[in-house]
């Protein structure tokens, strides 16, 4: 005769998590949904009652809620792939501080002051073995942050650090990973709430998206073997730093 006992606590959190995800799904695309039902219906039965002018801007919102829809999809998959271990990494040569640099060009194109933006590499960095576009992901996600719900000058800070492993000698441990920071000078984020930053569904004051933006880049970072911390930086705002190992493929060790 075999007894088990089970707490079933653990089962009930996934259970409330996973409503939490559908709910908030459902929630996220009947907005968009709904504004490109709208659009498209009253186009196809009114076409000729508007400019053009008028038709451009219908069209112009049903394309951006299309690209909001795909956004969500997308985060939906990483989820996924995060929580069943699945998340592939392709590593190429990533030039961290090009990757940087492509990113603030593309707000200040958008309006945003170009002062308000203050890049610091290092020299030199390691070569870094990463996934570029996951990469990507991970610095628009804090940059975008940084710029929507902070304040003053967001600073970005790229260094060489150590990245010490199990049985490594301390002096073949320096220079073996690259270190980002963003920091921003807004009221930064509550202390009590540190500790939900990188969690599913975590919004934090100013609410807006899905709140699993920073959860996808913790997974992200992870995959990588990389680390990544929250705090507060020197000018009072919030301070986000992940460290990533170079990571060189085995083929070219």
């Amino acid at each position: 005769v075999v007894v088990s006992l089970r707490d079933t606590e653990a089962r009930r959190r996934t259970e409330r998590s996973h409503a939490e995800l559908i709910a908030t799904v459902a929630h996220e695309l009947r907005s968009p949904l709904t504004s490109v039902k709208g659009f498209t219906a009253t186009l196809l039965a009114k076409w000729e009652r508007f400019t053009d002018d008028q038709k451009r801007l219908m069209l112009e919102t049903v394309d951006a809620d299309a690209d909001r829809v795909t956004r969500l999809i997308a985060e939906l998959l990483d989820i996924s792939r995060i929580d069943s271990g699945r998340l592939e990494v392709r590593r190429q040569l990533v030039d961290m501080g090009a990757a940087v640099g492509r990113h603030v060009q593309a707000y200040v194109a958008a309006g945003q002051p170009a002062d308000r933006f203050l890049v610091r590499t290092e020299q030199p960095l390691p070569e870094l073995w990463a996934d570029p576009d996951k990469i990507d992901q991970v610095l628009s996600n804090l940059i975008e942050n940084a710029v929507r719900h902070g304040e003053g000058t967001v600073t970005i800070d790229i260094t060489a650090a150590s990245s010490p492993r199990e049985g490594d000698e301390a002096e073949n441990i320096e220079n073996t990973a690259t270190s980002v920071t963003v920091s921003d000078e807004g009221p930064g984020i509550p202390e009590e709430s540190m500790n939900r930053v990188f969690t599913r569904f975590w919004r934090g004051s100013k609410r807006g998206g899905t709140g699993l933006g920073l959860y996808i880049v913790k997974g992200i970072v992870e995959a990588h073997g990389g680390t990544i911390t929250v705090g507060r930086a020197v000018g009072g705002g919030a301070r986000f730093r992940f460290t990533l190992p170079v990571g060189t493929p085995a083929h070219l060790l």
